[in-house]
């Protein structure tokens, strides 16, 4: 018999949560720069209802991101 040197499984598991995890924080980082970059445009363009609501989106966004690097972080220190 061969013994089991991988565990393909949790192999698979650990790159899809890796691969979302890359794509889905990728993803909000660029709302957040979208949200900054029209917010200040907005603002520019003397639209301050509008600015507002862009403002939010990037601290959202902001928030998110954040959780993202602490829940990364406590993931990685935590034992298993």
């Amino acid at each position: 018999m061969l013994a089991t040197l991988v565990d393909t499984k949790a192999l698979l598991q650990s790159v899809a949560a890796g691969v979302a995890a890359g794509i889905g924080v990728t993803v909000v980082f660029a709302i957040l720069v979208f949200g900054v970059s029209r917010s200040a445009q907005l603002v520019r363009d003397e639209r301050p209802a509008l600015a507002a609501l862009s403002g939010v989106l990037a601290a959202l966004a902001f928030a998110v991101v954040a959780a993202s690097i602490v829940l990364g972080i406590i993931v990685m220190t935590t034992k298993s």
